[in-house]
């Protein structure tokens, strides 16, 4: 019998050599022909049969022996079941890499997948019972199989895939489906993928996260012959680049951008609606810190709809049409929850988001057709509630249209909102809630009445309306017609400098009046030389020269305005709050993010992500110190009450149905007369305080006296 056993597995061996393509299909169809892994195994099996065999002989003579006979099967057929499974080695590993280099065996090649899947389904519940006859039981050989497999797999498989060493787009993937090879191996890709992302649910680590997805990136071609798995990798990397930190929001966008530019339609639409989702949950809140973050998102979105400007001019007109739907339920029902659901973040970033999408793609023909309705919809915000404490939120919307207007070299009327704001009355009275604190505008969509009468926001207010106004006229200081676009606002400034008494804001407005005057009359001067008409194609080279230069008055005197304005945010995020400090951190380490990196750069940055005390399924998560639950429940309750006054509804972003009316709620009453409760409160026991400590200031004065 053993030399039977013997004969057959070297018989095997020899088949390997000879057929590999046979051998496998014979370990695919029929694994116990195969099964000859040693000689203790074998040794194991024969010992059993023998004793099986003197114990039949021995119960033939006892008739009441059969049941344990019985038993003894039994124990047998459950023997497998219960025997002790292998404890990976480092020298173990160290020959299966060694042998997947060579290229000689593949068997190593499934010995190391196999370590691989237990790595992977290290400490998941049920782990003892499965079927695996491997097990982990140390860090460093954890280490080294993912770092071994993730940086080194993928060429391995191609090669065995006989595919081109890198890159490769859905069509190649599909030639290669028909081949046997496809065939024999595809088992090995579906498995590499599938314990990756079930690793990837595990991790807990961002370092980590992000070097596995930067891997996992040059296999994610492979993901069209697998559908269930396309659609689960999609939804992982859209919640890494939405919430993660570090460097793994821009490493799992550049996964997702891959996926689009590679697969194509296959999952273009998924990622272009999951990132726009994406970005509408996270930018519901807005402060300094968050600011830079939603910046990148936004940027991010931008950057993946240029992979495909026709697929994305569908998605945005729709997106579009949602905003202008809301806009239109607020101007027809006029009740104050349609106002806020249009005074909110959300709505506010989403039309930042397309006015940047807007920009630009402003030269593709897909894109230019979308800056006409933005740019209605932005002017109906403006005039929605066109109160003083929506001031900031206003001004924002004047950016986007400055912004859409220089894109696109077309004249946008700016200066009407700008000179309307400037004229309100809360600006041209003197400030009575004194000097105040200095006010972000970038970060805020409305003020509370005790600010808007404090001087520092009345400064904030003018002083931005001079920069955009002054920004808008530098746009058109070369066109053969600024004489006339500057007339009326060159009449509203005076008309405010009659109505105001500041003297800062006089000095102001008369120096944008002066540069005004001055830019007219050198347009007015080389426009006497000419002698086209104005509807003349050769007006369009009309101070060309001067504009390449930028020599005009007004260009001059925006670079100095621009200054200005960049030195105050510089103020501003000193004072208060870093700007970006919570945010991602792009370029921190250039090998993070460097997509040209070989296969032994990102090997030897391995031992360095995949540290020994973290294994996927323990308590991986650390104990924060008491310092940090105390400022994350302190910024969580900065962030509810910031929620609860800016973010009412919510923004329609699956259908492109209107939701039913809500009735307007007297919420509003209510908190006034819950926020008066406490503050009575406060100053009832202020003034308890204050009569104790003036009797016993008595008691103590008459003590001295005696």
């Amino acid at each position: 019998m053993i030399k039977t056993k013997k004969k057959s597995m070297m018989d095997m061996q020899k088949l390997q050599e000879k057929d590999p393509e046979f051998y496998e299909f014979l370990k695919e169809h029929d694994k116990d022909l195969l099964d000859f892994e040693s000689d203790d195994d074998i040794d194991e099996e024969i010992d059993d049969e023998v004793a099986e065999r003197d114990d039949e002989d021995e119960n033939d003579d006892d008739e009441g022996a059969d049941d344990d006979v019985l038993e003894k099967k039994k124990k047998k057929v459950e023997k497998p079941q219960t025997q002790e499974k292998k404890v990976i080695t480092v020298e173990m590993v160290n020959n299966w890499i060694e042998l997947v280099r060579e290229g000689k065996k593949i068997s190593a090649v499934y010995s190391i997948m196999r370590a691989y899947r237990t790595a992977c389904h290290y400490g998941d519940e049920g782990q003892n019972e499965s079927p695996e006859k491997y097990r982990i039981m140390s860090g460093t050989v954890f280490n080294k199989i993912l770092q071994f497999v993730l940086s080194e797999i993928d060429g391995v498989l191609r090669r065995l895939l006989e595919m081109p060493a890198s890159g490769g787009k859905k069509e190649t993937i599909v030639q290669h489906m028909s081949t046997k090879k496809w065939k024999a191996y595809n088992h090995l890709v579906k498995s590499y993928l599938g314990n990756s992302l079930h690793v990837l649910n595990q991790m807990t680590d961002s370092e980590m996260i992000a070097f596995t997805l930067r891997r996992l990136k040059y296999s994610a071609v492979f993901l069209v012959a697998f559908p269930t798995l396309l659609r689960k990798y999609m939804k992982v990397s859209l919640h890494f680049w939405g919430t993660g930190g570090g460097a793994l929001p821009i490493v799992s966008f550049l996964f997702i951008r891959d996926l689009c530019v590679r697969l194509g339609s296959d999952c273009m639409d998924e990622c272009f609606k999951g990132m726009y989702k994406a970005y509408v949950m996270n930018c519901q809140f807005v402060n300094a810190a968050k600011l830079q973050h939603i910046q990148f998102l936004g940027n991010c979105v931008v950057e993946l709809y240029g992979v495909d400007l026709s697929t994305a001019y569908q998605h945005a007109f729709v997106f579009i049409r949602q905003l202008a739907m809301i806009l239109r339920d607020a101007l027809s029902t006029k009740t104050k929850e349609a106002f806020r659901r249009v005074y909110e973040w959300k709505f506010m970033n989403c039309l930042e988001l397309w006015t940047s999408a807007v920009c630009a793609y402003s030269s593709e023909p897909d894109f230019r057709p979308l800056a006409y309705p933005l740019t209605q919809i932005i002017f109906g915000v403006t005039r929605l509630v066109p109160t003083a404490r929506y001031f900031p939120l206003r001004l924002r919307c004047v950016k986007m249209l400055n912004r859409i207007a220089a894109s696109l070299g077309t004249f946008i009327p700016v200066s009407l909102p700008l000179l309307d704001m400037l004229e309100m009355k809360e600006l041209n009275k003197k400030p009575t809630g004194g000097v105040g604190k200095a006010v972000d505008l970038r970060s805020t969509v409305k003020v509370s009445k005790p600010i808007l009468k404090t001087r520092a926001f009345q400064e904030a207010c003018v002083f931005s309306v001079m920069e955009e106004l002054a920004e808008h006229l530098s746009q058109w200081s070369y066109s053969v017609a600024f004489f006339e676009l500057a007339f009326i606002p060159t009449v509203r400034l005076r008309s405010f400098l009659k109505s105001t008494n500041v003297e800062r804001f006089r000095k102001e407005t008369k120096q944008l009046v002066r540069e005004i005057e001055a830019n007219s009359e050198f347009v007015n001067a080389k426009r006497a030389t000419i002698s086209f008409l104005p509807n003349d194609l050769a007006a369009e080279s009309f101070l060309e020269v001067e504009k390449e230069k930028k020599v005009s008055p007004l260009s001059q005197y925006v670079v100095a305005l621009r200054q200005r304005a960049q030195e105050r945010q510089d103020t501003l995020a000193e004072s208060s709050v870093t700007v970006g400090a919570h945010s991602s951190v792009f370029g921190k380490k250039k090998s993070d993010i460097d997509e040209d990196d070989d296969s032994d750069g990102d090997a030897e940055e391995g031992p360095k992500v995949f540290s020994s005390s973290w294994l996927p399924g323990g308590d991986s998560k650390t104990k924060e110190p008491k310092g940090d639950k105390k400022t994350k429940k302190k910024k969580k309750q900065q962030e509810e009450v910031a929620i609860d006054e800016d973010i009412v509804g919510d923004l329609v972003i699956s259908s492109d149905e209107e939701e039913e009316e809500r009735s307007p709620s007297d919420s509003s009453s209510d908190e006034r007369e819950t926020k008066a409760k406490p503050a009575t409160r406060k100053q009832a026991t202020k003034k308890r305080k204050m009569s104790s400590n003036s009797s016993k200031k008595g008691r103590f004065k008459k003590q001295q006296k005696h």
